[in-house]
């Protein structure tokens, strides 16, 4: 199982942080590479335990649906959001936050299993890990850019 894990250190405070980062518009708005949008569930505000949000986007070309549910939350430090239906086998998908003299710690760590068995495994290693980590740098620059106030 890949683990994609990323950390980033943010000049805000940590509870402005977290919301940010369980914001569905602030999401489409650094996901925006791949034209990600809610389109059920929870479509806009924060999210919270227990929700789910349904996104499409488009990525390696394809129009892709993926509906996942925040699991857990413990603000402002932790919540979790798991795959429920969508081109992943699986996947969790760690949000914390720590505080610092300078601001706020961002971690994401993001586990999966991509489809397909074999043939994932070969994805994984030849350009899905190095995709998804890409994605998961770029939201957080974006969302620092935003909790920093430098939009």
């Amino acid at each position: 199982m890949p683990v994609i894990k990323h950390r980033l250190l943010i000049h805000a405070d940590i509870h402005l942080c977290f919301d940010l980062a369980r914001n569905v518009e602030v999401h489409t708005e650094t996901a925006k590479q791949s034209q990600e949008r809610a389109v059920a569930g929870v479509t806009s505000g924060l999210l919270r335990s227990g929700d789910t949000v349904t996104w499409e986007a488009i990525h390696f070309g394809v129009k892709q649906r993926l509906t996942a549910k925040v699991t857990e939350m413990e603000r402002p430090y932790q919540f979790t959001d798991v795959l429920v239906k969508g081109a992943f086998q699986s996947f969790i998908h760690v949000h914390e936050f720590r505080e610092h003299d300078e601001g706020t710690e961002m971690i994401d760590s993001f586990s999966y299993i991509s489809p397909l068995g074999l043939i994932g495994k070969i994805a994984d290693f030849l350009f899905l890990k190095a995709y998804m980590q890409r994605f998961i740098t770029k939201r957080a620059i974006a969302l620092k850019k935003m909790a920093e106030g430098n939009t």
